[in-house]
């Protein structure tokens, strides 16, 4: 913003410098960022910087404002025309850059299958999936494994390609694509073109094989053949189903597969943690809602939003047209709502985080996530009890120009006792 005063970039502190600084920030390590870095936000609630495109916006950091801004409709997600702040075409969004009535007509096609009841029958067969793939890698281990690789990441993807019905055995050539859609300027825009190219041939593809299995009295019971066969009033599109397809698979499986690894690494380098809730499996749940707070996990922070009229907001009036972007990882620390939130506080109640959104963009697909982090945590703890880091934490390779923070690989060491343990 022109003429506004000398500034230190609230996460790097990296100033003095009259302008605004460039956002999204440099990415730093950490499973939590220091709160040095994170005392900056508090200092400004509304925090100016310039986006990729050039356009200024303001950081909106506290939580009552964060909150204003996911569910206020003076603030519009569609009114931003300026792109994502990922490597995601806003087309191949179906809800992250719509409103209302658009947003309401999409995600209410979907919405029963995401549930809580919904996620509390899945349970036991997430449960389950978790299990097997960790008595594999136990049973199997001989070394160092990477749990990224081997755990974090087949597992709720399986549980999503479950859903959608998608094989898992198309999941190696399609996880390069996701990379490649999830990154914030690790690629090219020729390879984000492609990787875009390569999910909606494969998705129209899948659509064609449960029409025709539909018409040969073969009909799935998978998500996207419900979508296909819903009453014509309420039928998406075949593109909108597509996008839904390839767009739960990501959300359900990328986000899922960075969070876990960050709470694992976290409960392992937290001394005494994994032995208290070994002890106590009952203190997972809130465990996990803690650690959804905890954990700074969006690498570009939320979608831009512009004002529609003129709003106050956080002791300012701002102006018709002003660019918004709300941090919900910031809000999580707002000292107004969490006691002490810079401690890490295992059964913090109560935990009012905003880590799944807020509002008509509260997370999707928030009850599944919740009971694939516990269900998946869970399941480290007990079968894999003398669990430990292979490599110092200093070594770890952080997730740069990424659109969700995390580590590129968890290097574990399953100990002898563990790949002997009866079940």
């Amino acid at each position: 913003m022109t003429g506004a005063p000398t500034l230190r970039c609230p996460v790097t502190g990296t100033g003095p410098d009259p302008r605004p600084p460039a956002y999204p920030f440099p990415d730093l390590p950490g499973v939590c960022l220091d709160p040095g870095r994170l005392a900056r936000f508090r200092e400004e609630p509304l925090v100016p910087v310039r986006l990729g495109n050039g356009r200024d916006a303001l950081l909106v950091t506290r939580h009552e404002d964060v909150r204003t801004v996911l569910s206020d409709d003076r603030f519009s997600r569609e009114a931003w025309a300026g792109g994502t702040l990922f490597a995601r075409r806003s087309s191949a969004l179906a809800l992250v850059t719509s409103d209302a009535p658009t947003h309401t007509r999409r995600r209410s096609r979907v919405q029963a299958r995401f549930t809580h009841r919904r996620a509390e029958e899945d349970r036991p067969r997430i449960a389950e999936i978790a299990a097997g793939l960790l008595d594999r890698l136990r049973d199997a281990a001989d070394g160092p494994v990477d749990l990224i690789a081997e755990f974090t990441t087949p597992f709720p993807y399986r549980v999503i390609c479950e859903m959608l019905g998608v094989p898992v055995a198309d999941l190696d050539r399609l996880l390069p694509e996701v990379t490649v859609m999830m990154s914030a300027g690790r690629f090219t825009p020729e390879e984000g073109a492609r990787a875009h190219s390569v999910m909606y041939d494969y998705f129209f593809g899948q659509l064609a094989e449960r029409r025709a299995a539909v018409e040969a009295g073969r009909p799935g019971d998978d998500l996207l053949t419900q979508l296909l066969t819903a009453p014509p009033d309420t039928r998406l599109s075949d593109e909108e189903i597509a996008v839904f397809g390839f767009g739960l698979m990501m959300a359900g499986g990328e986000t899922t597969a960075s969070h876990l690894a960050m709470c694992v690494l976290h409960v392992l380098t937290t001394p005494g943690l994994a032995d208290r809730l070994r002890r106590d499996p009952s203190a997972v749940p809130a465990a996990v809602e803690e650690l959804v707070r905890w954990v700074w996990f969006a690498g570009t922070g939320g979608q831009p939003h512009v004002t529609t009229e003129e709003v106050r907001l956080a002791g300012r009036v701002l102006p018709a047209g002003q660019v918004v972007v709300p941090l919900t990882d910031a809000a999580n620390r707002d000292p107004d709502v969490f006691p002490d939130p810079d401690v890490f506080r295992a059964d913090r109640s109560p935990n009012p985080h905003i880590g799944f959104g807020h509002g008509r963009h509260l997370c999707l697909g928030a009850a599944h996530a919740r009971v694939e982090l516990q269900e998946g945590l869970t399941a480290v703890l007990e079968r894999l009890d003398g669990l430990e880091l292979a490599v110092d934490p200093a070594e770890l390779s952080w997730r740069d120009r990424m659109f969700m923070r995390g580590v590129w690989e968890l290097p574990v060491r399953v100990r002898p006792s563990d790949r002997t343990r009866p079940c």
